[in-house]
């Protein structure tokens, strides 16, 4: 993915989540159904993104992903919440609720 198309789709105001994750990593799969159920619990009041950090180098070394899962929640452009590794749905879904 393009920098230039990944800066658009964090500026809006709806909240949005990024997976940075790897095909080869274990716990990057167990976080698939976890935003599965999020995105369903929360439809559109946020989006959800997954970026794979082997085909996007450069937009992982420039939001310094050192491990995989990591996700990271933006609105309008700015970082607003990080963590890496399996975040439970309920913890996500409170993460989010507070920026919608």
């Amino acid at each position: 993915m393009a920098k230039a198309n990944f800066s658009e789709l964090i500026q809006g105001s709806t909240p949005t989540l990024v997976d940075f994750s790897a095909e080869w990593c274990g716990p990057c799969k167990m976080m698939a159904p976890i935003l599965d159920e999020v995105k369903a619990a929360m439809s559109d009041s946020v989006r959800i993104i997954k970026i794979d950090v082997d085909k996007n180098p450069a937009l992982a070394e420039s939001f310094q992903i050192r491990g995989v899962p990591t996700l990271i929640l933006f609105q309008q452009g700015q970082i607003k919440w990080r963590q890496s590794g399996v975040v439970p749905t309920e913890q996500l879904k409170k993460v989010i609720q507070g920026f919608v």
